[in-house]
């Protein structure tokens, strides 16, 4: 009985307004917050490979996009528009000529997927992208 006692005024002890502040602050310097750890997460070049799945249009097409914040843009060849939210969701629109691509997805650490479609040479076509961080 006498050792459940000290476990409790322990407790008590701990549980002091001074004592609680301190180990908040302590506890918020030390751990990042999430929002900290995800800005600029995706920022870097990415070589997106399109796969035709539906439609008359060549398969393997490489592409780089540049991820800047939430921004995404081409890192040459083609116009490219887009964004990428803080979870990793991206939507972009690729256009070079008259062929024209939209698609969506997911980034996550240095690899991404998702879908697509658009118009490529007049033809109508979808599939999907793979990408990865360079």
């Amino acid at each position: 009985m006498a050792r459940f006692s000290r476990s409790l005024s322990f407790l008590t002890d701990f549980a002091r307004p001074r004592r609680l502040a301190l180990f908040a602050v302590l506890a918020t310097a030390v751990l990042p917050s999430t929002a900290d750890a995800r800005v600029g997460s995706y920022d870097g070049i990415w070589n997106v490979t399109f796969a035709t799945t539906r439609g008359n249009c060549s398969s393997g097409y490489s592409v780089p996009f540049t991820v800047t914040g939430r921004r995404v843009s081409s890192a040459g060849g083609g116009r490219v528009s887009g964004t990428v939210n803080r979870g990793g969701a991206v939507a972009v629109h690729v256009s070079v000529g008259a062929s024209h691509a939209s698609g969506g997805g997911r980034l996550a650490g240095v690899n991404g997927a998702g879908s697509w479609k658009g118009i490529i040479s007049g033809d109508p076509c979808s599939g999907t992208w793979q990408a990865t961080r360079t």
